[in-house]
């Protein structure tokens, strides 16, 4: 088995709740849509995964949709979306993310 594919069993929870840190900033899995941030910055990344394809018996996310979103709630969803791109492989559209992200939280 790669690696990197990781048995939830073996995962212990960094923060209060069922998050996991990546680069000291929560990392959270529901179904298709993977968010990256905390919602108390005013930017977080979104990544929507569109295809998943099989690796050595497992599925793996393939196209992905990821977005750098404001999280300014009195705005509309459309007007929210600050960036956005469709990548190939999660590791792809992780590095793109956290990119858009560390970028516009530091201006």
């Amino acid at each position: 088995m790669a690696d990197w594919i990781v048995n939830k069993a073996d995962v212990k929870s960094t923060v209060d709740g069922n998050f996991i840190l990546y680069r000291n900033r929560p990392l959270v899995r529901e179904d298709n849509i993977i968010c990256y941030g905390n919602v108390s910055d005013p930017y977080i990344v979104q990544m929507v995964i569109m295809s998943e394809k099989e690796f050595k018996g497992h599925k793996v996310p393939d196209q992905i949709y990821v977005q750098l979103l404001s999280t300014d709630t009195s705005k509309p969803m459309s007007a929210r979306v600050v960036k956005e791109s469709m990548k190939s492989g999660m590791n792809d559209a992780l590095d793109v993310g956290v990119a858009w992200l560390e970028r516009y939280l530091a201006s």
